[in-house]
């Protein structure tokens, strides 16, 4: 059957979210060099992505945040109080500030610097620096426009309820492009759960034949859809390499080559 939707991962498929976490990296970690000239801010980063890694895979919640699609980063600035009706988020929302001011002051601690206040301080100024950067990729805004003429969009995209929101937020064209979106939180299943997948094929109105995912993780975007029987495009614009676990059905390097595939099916 023809393809009449095209469902979309939003998190380095459409926004840029590695970019936005890596700068807001990187101006936190120039701020403790400014307060300790003698340390090695090269050296903070990945001490503190260590810390909090570890510290959030520790907690009870780990599994929760697994199955829903919240990573440690994300941990470290989002908000998760939209998803009260899940003990998981209300757990999560009270862990959030310690584990962040935990998580910064053992990084400081590894890169040589003990000094608490200083972690809290960080643990604070992390959210504010990636609040403030919204990267959306060059081709994002072209490609939605030409599918949206010719197909419907779902947006399918893991996550807190109010972490993805204020990510959407933060560039307010994004979700204009959208019949629907469908957030892990408030779904209560995160990719590559099939029921995620099955609600967003009702919602659309179609079967698994007429339906294309297009995301950038094998392990959840591409696994979840192939497990449905839909066709997936992964998105590799890391030239990463990958086995034969998981297979997608086409691997694209950017966005501008799914009209291609559409025309091909």
């Amino acid at each position: 059957m023809a393809i009449k939707a095209v469902l979309f991962d939003l998190d380095d498929t459409l926004l840029w979210d590695d970019r936005s976490v890596q700068e807001a990296f990187k101006a936190t970690c120039r701020r403790a060099g400014e307060v300790y000239p003698r340390l090695d801010v090269q050296k903070l980063e990945p001490c503190v992505r260590a810390a909090a890694r570890s510290l959030y895979e520790s907690y009870e919640t780990y599994p929760f945040t697994k199955e829903i699609g919240i990573n440690p980063f994300e941990g470290l600035w989002g908000r998760f109080e939209e998803g009260h009706q899940l003990e998981g988020f209300r757990k999560l929302n009270t862990l959030a500030p310690k584990y962040r001011k935990d998580a910064w002051t053992a990084g400081l601690k590894a890169a040589g610097i003990d000094d608490e206040g200083l972690g809290a301080e960080l643990a604070e100024r992390f959210p504010a620096e990636r609040r403030a950067r919204a990267y959306v990729y060059e081709e994002t805004f072209e490609v939605l426009a030409k599918l949206k003429a010719s197909y419907s969009l779902l947006l399918l995209t893991n996550g807190s309820p109010d972490l993805q929101q204020e990510k959407l937020d933060g560039v307010p064209q994004l979700p204009t492009y959208f019949d629907h979106i469908v957030i892990s939180g408030s779904f209560g299943k995160g990719k590559p759960d099939a029921s995620i997948f099955q609600h967003a094929m009702k919602l659309l109105g179609i079967g698994p034949s007429e339906g294309l995912m297009v995301g950038d993780k094998l392990t959840t975007d591409i696994l979840g859809a192939n497990s449905v029987g839909m066709k997936s495009v992964w998105i590799n614009r890391h030239e990463l390499t990958r086995t034969d676990d998981i297979v997608p059905g086409y691997e694209i390097s950017s966005l501008t080559e799914i009209q291609g595939i559409l025309d091909s099916l």
